[in-house]
């Protein structure tokens, strides 16, 4: 009998958690049990609980517990198979994908191949297949075994990031000379910059006064402003607003700024605010905010490249990412492992109440 350990999020207080432990039966056909040993944790595992609810979304229905008021916290890591009952997949081989923060999981492998497989579990069939894949790590071209928590730290903020460059490039950046980023700290604020270098825009990003050094010392940005001096920038510039803060009153405070200069206001997600836009209710001048969804750009691509060369933009742009964040002269990240799920509860307090340095990226093992 195997024991399952899980972390819990109350749906209703997301700093709040609690660890519970169940007994696994035996396997039934088609299933096969993965241990999970490391994971990630970011605002983007708080953005995920957040839109739990969210109809397009629905991250809480990835793994379902058996208490509608609790949750399980989705977060990307590695894990080994243990036990399988599925032909393709080898005891001891590891993956990478989406799990919940525990430490196994039971998954139905489909359309197994060389690459990896999809958990074709009932309850996850109608939700985003991109988040029911699971890629094993000798076929993955990114991988790279020293690699592993940055790849978990950022592979799933960068396919992001990647994506929305691609986006607002293929978009002519809807006419704007000039990027306006808000949480210009947070890693996918800044991954989307990092794609964005050598383009023929500005980019200007806004920040807290206590990461405007931060935000400053990765060069990545032209400028940077901090949110009490939005109002000193040259509203005469036509302007795009690439929103990662979820902040009604900074949204209001762009759209009153700018005016008729305002382009364009993408909304790219938020781990400090549980308000979906639609929510939000404002009265704005100018373009309405509109919701940026990376699956469906990447749809988009698939079809007018083809999956291979996605993929391989994807990777190439990875690899460059990950040296630029780990070098070791100028890191961008700073990496800090805990161990143990109650390692982790309070590092989730932390996070929902956005007291995490921009400089840190935490893993959590779970051997």
């Amino acid at each position: 009998m195997t024991q399952i350990h899980s972390l819990q999020t109350d749906k209703s207080d997301l700093a709040r958690t609690r660890i519970v432990t169940q007994t696994l039966g035996e396997l039934q056909a088609g299933q096969a049990l993965l241990k999970i040993d490391r994971l990630a944790l970011t605002t983007n595992n708080i953005t995920y609980a957040a839109f739990g609810d969210t109809p397009h979304l629905r991250y809480w229905d990835f793994f379902p517990t058996d208490d509608a008021a609790w949750g399980h916290m989705p977060a990307w890591g590695f894990a080994e198979v243990v036990s399988t009952t599925v032909e393709g997949l080898e005891i001891g081989e590891r993956s990478y994908g989406y799990w919940p923060i525990a430490t196994h999981l039971v998954v139905e492998p489909v359309r197994v191949t060389e690459r990896g497989f999809y958990d074709g579990s009932a309850h996850r069939l109608e939700l985003t297949s991109a988040y029911n894949q699971y890629q094993r790590n000798r076929t993955d071209a990114a991988y790279r075994p020293e690699n592993e928590d940055y790849q978990m730290l950022l592979r799933p903020l960068f396919i992001t990031s990647f994506m929305l460059a691609d986006y607002l490039e293929d978009n002519g950046f809807f006419g704007a000379k000039r990027v306006l980023v808000s949480s210009a700290s947070s890693k996918t604020a800044f991954g989307t910059v990092f794609c964005l270098e050598g383009k023929d825009i500005e980019v200007v990003g806004i920040t807290s006064a206590s990461n405007q050094a931060y935000v400053d010392g990765l060069g990545c940005y032209q400028q940077s402003v901090t949110y009490d001096q939005l109002e000193s920038l040259d509203a005469s510039i036509p302007t795009l607003y690439v929103d990662f803060s979820g902040n009604a009153e900074l949204r209001q405070r762009v759209h009153a700024h700018f005016e008729q200069s305002l382009v364009h206001d993408c909304y790219a997600g938020s781990a400090h605010s549980q308000d979906h836009i639609s929510e939000q209710k404002l009265v704005l001048k100018g373009p309405q905010p509109q919701s940026y969804f990376a699956p469906n750009q990447i749809r988009k691509r698939n079809a007018d490249w083809g999956p291979a060369e996605v993929t391989r933009r994807f990777n190439e742009a990875q690899l460059s990412f990950i040296k630029r964040v780990s070098d070791s002269q100028s890191p961008w990240l700073r990496l800090e492992t805990h161990h143990g799920l109650k390692a982790a509860q309070p590092l989730i307090d932390t996070l929902v109440n956005g007291r995490i340095a921009p400089i840190d990226g935490h893993v959590v093992t779970l051997d």
